[in-house]
């Protein structure tokens, strides 16, 4: 999540940037949604520029969007960012065919823009909301995800390896549903190690959405790696953040415990490139809003039942009329029948972090080993309960670490959601966002020490959580009305028909 060196760091002269605006927002890009039935239908998505398969689009109305943009800009460039789902391997077709959830939900209609450099984004935005066929405009902000760890270990003594996992009841939820493989659970993160001897088995095929230019980013920030071209790798071999969530969800238990989602799968996608701050040695992830969006939907067309989300944007940082970060997508993804997971954040304060604070993903805050709220874990109403996330040893990129932050928490969590949906379908009872979030939070554990307002219902439980799944899905088969039950009839002879009646 956001941090105060960071944001110093990225907020370096930003003449492009809206009025209000706190949060860094890449020089030449900015998204634009039309309004419900305007989007042109000709319009290339941005998959099939990168690949030279479509030439971008230099016109969108023919009237008063292509006009103030080319006063104000001096000309564009525009692409959709999302691929129709059922075109999504059509490479030159994936702008035909987009279906009534993603036309309502406005993926289908969201596009970016890229202007010349100079463009002053902000105020374009703010002019071209008042356009009645667009539905919202907003620079292409940039989020963050940095993270404590310590350097790579060889050995771990015993109850510093289990002390976490018995705290959210790890071994006996495995225990009572070991989990399944059908089950994917999408990673939006930094990319991972796909020949890590824990995790080689859990990866299926991911991609790779990270499209970041040198002059995106603020002087002295350096990108590291691969950080130009979508493909369908999405390795990383600087940050290390999604190895350390993806270790709690899906680890093989070779030398730390076996990840908490069982037999689960991970569709990793890498949406934040690696970069390196001044003066600092970490390499941090760094992700537009238009890469990390096009990932989640990428995952959930791709299969995803779950989607763990450790980053977020801060929304006091941003200008007061841009659209919420991510709505979109969430939506998109609630429609699919999605449990979205996100990390609450890490400033400490009550903050709302997006897409964490939206009411229908679940929020996860942090705590310590002893169970206290950790220092730095963000609160509010929105937080829905709490999951170990300090020294978490997991998974990196060539060994282990010791991973500090929300972002670790939300894992365990999406392992847990992961568990509850594979228990669901051995009952072909179904498992949505909604009953999942109740299940999570009725079952959480009460804290045990005075905490803060705004952390939640309490500590995270995976087997009370399975417990409380099973139980309603008991109550809700044992309400079944009785015009569905057979009709069975006692034979005493009083209806004839009898046995020896023939």
């Amino acid at each position: 999540m956001s941090a105060p060196a960071l944001s110093t760091a990225l907020s370096l002269a930003e003449p492009w940037a809206a009025e209000g605006d706190r949060q860094y927002s890449l020089p030449d890009t900015m998204l634009l949604k039309m309004s419900l039935g305007e989007a042109p239908e000709e319009i290339p998505v941005l998959r099939d520029v990168a690949r030279n398969a479509q030439p971008a689009a230099t016109s969108i109305d023919g009237g008063p969007i292509d006009r103030i943009t080319s006063e104000i800009a001096g000309g564009f460039r525009a692409a959709r960012l999302h691929s129709a789902a059922s075109n999504v391997f059509a490479t030159g077709e994936r702008h035909r065919g987009f279906d009534p959830i993603e036309e309502v939900t406005g993926v289908a209609r969201q596009l970016v823009l890229r202007v010349p450099p100079g463009t002053p984004v902000g105020a374009l935005c703010e002019v071209l909301r008042q356009i009645p066929t667009v539905e919202t405009a907003s620079p292409n902000y940039v989020t963050a995800t940095p993270f404590d760890m310590q350097a790579p270990v060889e050995g771990f003594e015993d109850d510093e390896i289990r002390e976490l996992h018995a705290m959210v009841r790890a071994p006996e939820a495995l225990a009572h549903e070991p989990g399944d493989p059908a089950i994917r659970v999408g990673l939006i993160d930094s990319g991972i190690s796909e020949d890590h001897a824990e995790l080689s088995h859990a990866f299926q095929a991911g991609y790779d959405t990270v499209r970041l230019d040198k002059g995106d980013v603020a002087q002295g920030v350096k990108l590291l790696g691969d950080h130009r071209h979508n493909d369908s790798n999405p390795r990383d071999d600087f940050v290390g953040h999604g190895m350390g969530c993806a270790g709690i969800i899906a680890a093989r238990g070779l030398n730390i415990p076996q990840g908490l989602g069982g037999a689960c799968r991970i569709l990793p996608m890498r949406a934040l490139a690696a970069a390196q701050l001044p003066g600092k040695k970490k390499a941090v992830g760094l992700g537009a809003l238009s890469d990390l969006d096009m990932a989640m939907k990428l995952a959930v067309d791709l299969g995803a039942k779950i989607i763990n989300m450790s980053f977020g944007t801060d929304d006091s940082a941003l200008s007061p009329s841009s659209p919420k970060p991510h709505k979109d997508i969430v939506e998109y993804a609630l429609a699919r029948g999605c449990i979205l997971i996100a990390a609450s954040g890490n400033n400490g304060q009550d903050t709302r972090y997006w897409p964490a604070a939206y009411p229908e993903v679940i929020a996860v805050g942090a705590v310590e080993a002893d169970g206290s709220i950790a220092g730095f874990s963000t609160r509010g109403s929105h937080v829905a309960l709490c999951a170990p996330g300090s020294r978490v040893l997991t998974t990196s990129i060539r060994g282990y670490q010791h991973a500090t932050g929300t972002s670790f928490a939300a894992p365990f969590v999406s392992a847990t959601a992961a568990l509850l949906v594979a228990r669901a379908q051995r009952r072909a009872f179904p498992v949505d966002a909604r009953l999942a979030k109740r299940i999570l939070t009725i079952s959480a554990r009460p804290f045990s020490l005075d905490v803060p307002t705004g952390c939640g219902s309490g500590v995270l439980d995976a087997q009370a959580a399975l417990l409380a799944l099973d139980r309603e899905i008991d109550t809700v088969l044992d309400e079944k009305p009785e015009d569905d039950a057979p009709d069975v009839t006692t034979d005493n002879g009083e209806n004839g028909g009898g046995a020896d009646d023939g």
